[in-house]
């Protein structure tokens, strides 16, 4: 370690870091959570569509109670996998935000499809704005929570 010239430790500190950075962008959450999150949509769209406004209030409350508390599970330990812990330093701290945010967003596109199709003369605009949305989450959400964690610097 005495004998160890600038440039070697340079190339050194680059290499750690680039593998860093390589771990960090693998921070996210499995690809169950967001089929299970898509398959809560088109729940969510079938009660707010068909089912009594009680239902629909304690659905919602239960949905984001479950969704809040394994979010926040599998992204607080940073376990995407079992053989990997990523510390919260390398995780990025922005991370909840940037699924929240998420979430919002994905809520407000819920709300304006199912406007839409509703002004339309959908008869159950609920339904086909969550199978949208749950589509769009099943498939692509993990690739977006990864476009938005570098936009984000998450």
């Amino acid at each position: 370690m005495e004998n160890i010239a600038p440039d070697q430790a340079r190339a050194a500190l680059a290499a750690v870091e680039h593998a860093r950075r390589r771990v960090a962008e693998e921070v996210g959450l499995p690809r169950g959570y967001w089929w299970a999150m898509a398959a809560g949509w088109v729940v969510l769209g079938v009660i707010g569509d068909l089912g009594p406004s009680w239902l629909i209030i304690a659905a919602t409350l239960i949905f984001g109670a479950g969704h809040s508390f394994v979010a926040s599970w599998l992204l607080g330990g940073r376990r995407r996998t079992d053989q990997v812990h990523v510390s919260a330093a390398v995780a990025g701290r922005r991370t909840p935000i940037v699924v929240v945010g998420m979430l919002f967003a994905l809520v407000g596109l819920t709300i304006g499809v199912a406007m839409a199709l509703n002004a339309d003369g959908d008869r159950n605009p609920g339904i086909w704005a969550g199978v949208l949305v749950a589509a769009i989450i099943g498939f692509g959400g993990p690739e977006i929570l990864r476009v938005l964690r570098r936009w984000f610097r998450a």
